[in-house]
């Protein structure tokens, strides 16, 4: 199973960017959906996931600016990210779980993309 993610960029303070991730391989079906970010000197940390179900969750520092949302159609997890400000620079991951159509369960991390946000 591979994880495909996009949307990363520079951008100014206050503005916003949206962040996609498609998955792709032998998948059954997709649990946990979600985004990470890792930056400079800090441990990877959650931004946002969502269930099957689509119940989500955010950490704390998102502060309502983000929404996540997920097609289960097209098998992608999307980050819409409003009102960014320059201590969001950071790799965002998407990450996914699920079960293969092997019968073998996969927790996949995508390759990063960088959002740079300048003050």
């Amino acid at each position: 199973v591979q994880l495909q993610a996009s949307g990363g960029g520079l951008v100014q303070a206050g503005g916003s960017l949206r962040l996609s991730c498609a998955a792709s391989g032998n998948i059954y079906s997709l649990n946990d959906m979600g985004w990470y970010r890792q930056a400079p000197g800090k441990e990877r940390e959650l931004v946002a996931d969502v269930t099957s179900g689509e119940a989500t969750r955010y950490s704390d520092f998102v502060e309502g600016r983000f929404t996540i949302s997920r097609d289960n159609a097209k098998r992608t997890v999307d980050l819409q990210m409003d009102d960014l400000k320059p201590e969001d620079t950071a790799v965002y991951y998407c990450r996914a779980e699920g079960w293969a159509t092997t019968g073998r369960n996969f927790d996949s991390w995508g390759q990063g993309t960088l959002v740079t946000v300048s003050s």
